[in-house]
């Protein structure tokens, strides 16, 4: 006799069980490109923003760096509260509440007020990501189970690399609060359909005890990490006594919640799934590909804007084909595996496409063009593409219907937080490494080119009407910021290449992810 999970009667034939999936598939993910556009689209319209709510560059950082702590506090606990609440009416709450704080972020007229509405914005869309994935598992059979992936993986490209793009013309063409008010319609159509055709879980587990303590230690360790990553490089790391504290308090926490998390009959979040050696190795992996990911995704446009002297809005449009290269390839890797070809595979001509294209990012130069970026930035796209649906595959083969939840929030949360601390190393290391590269720049600068260069810049600042005295001083000042130019420059290119190679060393590890199909839980009722 075949088993029936609750609340699912054996007259439900796979028809019903799996009817409206591609509507399913396209809501969820629409979500998710709304969470994921929000956490860059404000990065673009800070300046703007810094003049309206009368904030300095350091207080206006709260701004992202509320709504990103908010995001990770959820990620890990989101299947525990699809359980409580239901994971239909969580889906509803998260998006309802991401609609209300996205139009008081956009109506707020103070720091503080700003800061609050955003992190319940992140509160509100920390959830969807995990949620949608769970929700991907149960309403598509295994032989589909790609296509589900492709779809989702589509939104989780797509939406960190549109942010620039939509932020910079929205902000150009009206004004900051657009970026906040284009939820509006979105998250009102993402409501409608997530009401119309999203199923409650089948799989909801009951939740007798809520475990206040876990969670107090989850917020505060996972609170505090995120506040270490997001403030270090710009309070010199371990240098300032704030970031010890940040780390301090995160090994204290995590380390409590962890040791409480496997003791408990209750677990907020199960960690016992970290025990399949093949979900494991996943999350390592995906660390590195949420690594690679974002801190490609921060580089470029800092690169192209601080040397290069392109706007938001020109840099967002030559990062759009990148990400649509992404989601163009995935539709086919999916094809690909439905065909019986190896995901393994897949992963590794993804990562060698991924470090060929870092390879063509380190021949950048002060003097490269638009078709210069165009071919690199395509092939990183279809590269990150080939990567992550097989990898989000393979990390779930193995695990069960009831471990998809707790398994979702995990593996999105690591590759979060591998975002962050692949963003935290880029500004860092660009700092350092350009310092580095000017100083061997300058001992390089033989005496001889030095003069013949500071006679030239001389003679064009004579020539523009700036007098003697003027024009010698002018003339070294520019000297040594050509040099700067330069420096950084290198620094930017050593960045791009460093992340290509973490990328290759990851692959060794796919030794250990032996099962290539996941199991849709859907499919244990037949």
């Amino acid at each position: 006799m075949k088993p029936v999970l609750p609340g699912l009667s054996r007259s439900q034939d796979d028809a019903s069980i799996y009817a409206n999936r591609y509507i399913i598939a396209m809501t969820v993910t629409l979500a998710c490109v709304l969470e994921l556009l929000d956490t860059s689209i404000v990065n673009v319209a800070i300046p703007h923003m810094m003049g309206t709510l009368g904030a300095t560059l350091d207080e206006i950082t709260w701004v992202s760096i509320g709504y990103v702590v908010a995001n990770v506090i959820v990620l890990p606990i989101s299947g525990f509260l699809g359980n409580l609440f239901g994971r239909r009416n969580y889906l509803l709450l998260s998006v309802a509440l991401f609609i209300v704080a996205s139009i008081a972020c956009g109506n707020a007229s103070t720091l503080p007020e700003m800061v609050f509405w955003r992190i319940v914005q992140g509160l509100g869309g920390g959830g969807l990501i995990a949620t949608a994935q769970s929700t991907m598992f149960e309403v598509f059979p295994a032989r589909e189970m790609g296509a589900a992936m492709a779809i989702f993986g589509m939104g989780i490209m797509l939406g960190p690399m549109l942010g620039p793009t939509v932020g910079g013309w929205l902000t150009d063409q009206y004004s900051w609060p657009w970026i906040f008010y284009i939820n509006l319609p979105l998250g009102l159509l993402a409501l409608l359909l997530v009401l119309l055709y999203v199923p409650e879980s089948r799989l909801r587990q009951k939740v007798s005890h809520i475990d206040f303590t876990g969670l107090l230690l989850m917020a505060a360790g996972i609170g505090a990490l995120q506040l270490m990553l997001e403030r270090g490089e710009r309070l010199d790391w371990f240098d300032s006594w704030e970031v010890v504290s940040y780390a301090v308090i995160s090994i204290a926490a995590l380390g409590a919640f962890i040791i409480r998390q496997l003791e408990h009959l209750h677990p907020l979040v199960d960690l016992r799934v970290c025990k399949d050696t093949q979900f494991a190795t996943g999350l390592v992996i995906t660390f590195f590909l949420g690594a690679s990911l974002f801190a490609t995704v921060f580089i470029f446009p800092v690169y192209l804007q601080t040397l290069m002297g392109y706007s938001a809005w020109q840099t967002g449009l030559l990062i759009l084909p990148s990400a649509l290269a992404s989601g163009l390839i995935m539709p086919v890797s999916a094809r690909l595996i439905s065909k019986g070809f190896p995901a393994r595979l897949l992963i590794v001509c993804g990562a060698t496409l991924f470090v060929y294209s870092m390879w063509l990012h380190y021949h950048f130069t002060t003097q490269s063009g638009t078709w210069d970026f165009m071919l690199p930035l395509v092939i990183r796209g279809i590269g990150l593409g080939m990567i992550f649906m097989p990898l989000n595959n393979l990390s779930m083969a193995n695990l069960q219907p009831l471990q998809i939840g707790s398994a979702t929030g995990l593996y999105n949360l690591t590759r979060q937080l591998g975002g962050s601390v692949g963003i935290a190393l880029s500004a860092t290391f660009s700092t350092k490494l350009s310092h580095m590269k000017n100083d061997v720049l300058l001992e390089h600068l033989s005496g001889s080119f030095a003069a013949e260069r500071l006679a030239l810049l001389k003679a064009r600042l004579l020539a523009s009407g700036l007098p003697g005295p003027g024009a010698d001083h002018a003339a070294h000042a520019l000297l040594a910021q050509q040099v700067q130019k330069q420096a950084l420059m290198l620094a930017y290119d050593h960045l791009f290449m460093l992340f290509g190679l973490a990328m290759l060393l990851t692959l060794p590890l796919l030794v250990l992810m032996k099962k290539q199909q996941v199991a849709a839980s859907a499919d244990v009722a037949h």
